[in-house]
């Protein structure tokens, strides 16, 4: 590979590691490449870039933005990189795909600056993504005003139902 293309192979890997928040490592020795095309058809269909690179690509990319000094040491043997905005869908698909196929190894996830190695592969399929942390704050923060809404219409109705009590007896 001429030196050009290869600047520009880790460019694109830059930008790639840049619009992602979480970035997937793994081994895929020994897979057919109908196994292969299996996984990339699952991580296509959840909206997962999956692609085999070379190791000091990457490993020059991320020199680059700094910060991934943690993944390094899982850059070797056949990699391949999902990238996503989403940190729980990879290790999703990744759980589920290896039930069925054990020749697909986890190495490694970056999730916004934190180092998951294989054993965390479980914790990582339970993470919310942005969207569902975001709406499960603003329904936390919207659920003290239903709460006193729904007190003061029903306590009125409370209220008015004592009072027609009160009155009956009266009378």
């Amino acid at each position: 590979m001429k030196k050009e293309h290869k600047a520009v192979v880790i460019e694109e890997i830059t930008e790639r590691l840049k619009n992602s928040n979480a970035v997937y490592l793994t081994s895929f020795q020994g897979m057919t490449v109908s196994q292969s095309n299996d996984l990339r058809d699952k991580f296509r269909a959840a909206g997962i870039e999956f692609k085999v690179l070379k190791n000091t690509f990457v490993r020059r990319a991320m020199d680059s933005l700094g910060g991934y000094e943690g993944v390094y040491t899982f850059l070797n043997g056949t990699t391949a990189v999902a990238f996503t905005s989403d940190p729980a869908a990879p290790a999703r698909v990744l759980k589920d795909f290896i039930k069925t196929n054990d020749k697909l190894q986890f190495k490694v996830a970056y999730v916004d600056g934190a180092v998951f190695e294989s054993s965390h592969l479980d914790a990582l399929t339970t993470l919310k993504s942005k969207d569902e942390l975001i709406g499960e704050i603003v329904g936390l923060l919207l659920s003290p005003i239903t709460n006193v809404v729904g007190a003061l219409q029903s306590g009125g109705s409370n209220i008015m139902g004592i009072l027609k009590t009160i009155s009956e007896k009266e009378n």
